[in-house]
């Protein structure tokens, strides 16, 4: 069958997901983007965008849109039916904390809840995002002043799924190249966007109290940056810059591979997370997570790992980054059986999952 897929933020993890849902999908999926940024305006005007550069729709067996989208307005304004919608929400601003000095703008919100009104089927990147969607849409609907919608949230919830966002592996084994000799200092990965909700400052404080505890080790500070670089970031280059090894984003796929590869350890603070790609990534190349105990980690993490790569505040983050990098050797089988459960998480096992969605979307021809 043939599907229109609309992606408004075309970069990151979306990117991720559009080029690798379309190139392992039995299905043809043409894709119309528009650039990662300003994603504020995105939700706001790429429906009007999109509605003038939409193809015939006669031939397509239906649509997928994510998150950034308002579905709603395209619907209203294409000037022909489309096709059966699955809306695909990578996160939702229903739940998406608030940068510093920021004020809420309930619109966006409202936005993901007309898209997800607006479409046949809504799919979630996580079962910890679908619940902390559901968890803030009663607050929010009771913010109306009158005439409240309590019929919404059920509505959702019936067409709605979990599916887990493929990851582009290499082949089989090509993660597995020995690293560097014991005797050099292991190398600390960070692979998230440089932004607030990934907070940036907790992981440097943690960097900080191990320098004061005499250990050594090496820096790659890797992940997309789209607008301003944090100034912890900054700081980071300046004090660090002796460790740093890699500072900043790699275009190429093959050269972030390969800092994987290197990698010992990958760290996340994040206070904003609905799946984690990036550190599924990390661990498939065996890097040893490190991992707040919250958002969609414990998820992702199997459950007899919790207590080895989990930590509840920044002194167990300091703590485990610590007993890490002091005896790495000993970690090595934990590293080696948790890279091998990232292979669930393949394209090549989700493919199948994400087709069957279609199907149903699409329904009997």
């Amino acid at each position: 069958m043939r599907f229109l897929f609309l992606e408004p933020f075309f970069g990151g993890s979306h990117k991720d997901f559009a080029e690798g849902l379309k190139s392992h999908s039995r299905h043809r999926i043409d894709l119309i983007t528009l650039p990662a940024r300003f994603w504020k305006w995105r939700m706001r005007g790429a429906a009007l965008y999109f509605m003038k550069r939409l193809p015939s729709l006669k031939e397509y067996d239906g649509m997928i849109v994510t998150d950034l989208l308002s579905l709603a307005d395209l619907k209203a304004l294409s000037g022909e039916p489309l096709p059966p919608v699955l809306a695909y929400f990578h996160e939702n601003q229903l739940a998406y904390p608030l940068a510093p000095g920021e004020r809420m703008d309930y619109q966006f919100a409202f936005t993901n809840v007309t898209t997800a009104l607006a479409a046949d089927r809504v799919v979630f990147n996580s079962h910890y995002q679908l619940e902390a969607f559901f968890e803030k849409l009663p607050g929010l609907i009771q913010m109306m002043p009158d005439a409240r919608t309590g019929w919404v949230s059920e509505e959702i919830r019936s067409r709605s799924a979990v599916l887990y966002p493929g990851c582009a592996f290499e082949p089989p084994g090509s993660e597995m190249n020995p690293r560097a000799s014991e005797s050099t200092p292991s190398l600390i990965i960070w692979n998230h966007r440089w932004e607030f909700d990934k907070n940036p400052g907790e992981f440097f404080s943690a960097l900080d109290h191990l320098r004061d505890r005499g250990v050594d080790f090496r820096l790659a500070l890797l992940g997309e940056n789209f607008q301003n670089i944090p100034m912890e970031f900054n700081s980071a280059r300046r004090k660090w810059g002796d460790r740093i090894v890699q500072y900043g984003y790699v275009e190429s796929k093959n050269e972030y591979f390969e800092w994987l590869r290197k990698g010992s350890i990958v760290v996340s603070t994040a206070i904003q997370e609905n799946f984690g790609i990036s550190i599924i990534e990390a661990i498939r190349f065996r890097c040893m997570p490190i991992l707040p105990n919250r958002l969609s980690y414990p998820e992702i993490i199997p459950t007899q790992f919790h207590q080895q790569v989990l930590y509840e505040n920044l002194e167990g983050l300091v703590e485990l980054l610590y007993q890490t990098l002091r005896n790495p050797v000993a970690h090595q089988e934990t590293v080696t059986e948790l890279s091998r459960c990232t292979e669930k998480f393949s394209w090549k096992k989700m493919i199948k999952a994400y087709d069957a969605e279609l199907d149903q979307l699409a329904g009997p021809k």
